[in-house]
């Protein structure tokens, strides 16, 4: 079975309600949709690519606590001009995060990149311990 299951999916809006609005009137969604991941077993490891394009490396963090490995990524929007007058806006601002379980996973092995908006994580297995079995001789 596939062991590095997503965990959670957390997209942060506080304006959902405008957001519904926007939807009924323009269509579409206006949220920071999730990133993309496809996770190959290589073997000995899995290979985890997430798709960030348009993120610098800094704007990307990998944390990994109690069994999970989480990727956050944000989004800032640096420059702000008063006298827009925007149709519709699809370019935005925000975070979001996505959480895996590694508990079948070296955590501290984990090795990772990020080139071209693709981030790839290197994750070995842990090896699987075989049940051993043994007689007990009684005294």
């Amino acid at each position: 079975m596939f062991e590095l299951t997503p965990f959670a999916r957390r997209t942060f809006n506080p304006f959902k309600e405008m957001e519904a609005m926007e939807n009924a009137l323009f269509g579409g969604r206006t949220a920071m949709p999730d990133f993309k991941t496809d996770i190959k077993d290589k073997g000995d490891a899995l290979e985890l690519k997430a798709d960030l394009p348009g993120l610098k490396k800094e704007d990307i963090s990998v944390n990994i606590e109690d069994g999970y490995l989480t990727i956050t990524a944000e989004r800032k929007e640096e420059k702000e001009e008063k006298n827009d007058t925007y149709v519709r806006r699809e370019r935005f601002s925000g975070t979001f995060t996505r959480s895996f379980d590694i508990s079948s996973i070296k955590a501290d092995e984990i090795k990772g990149s990020y080139t071209d908006g693709v981030l790839t994580l290197t994750l070995p297995k842990k090896t699987k311990e075989v049940p051993t079995a043994r007689r007990l001789e009684l005294d």
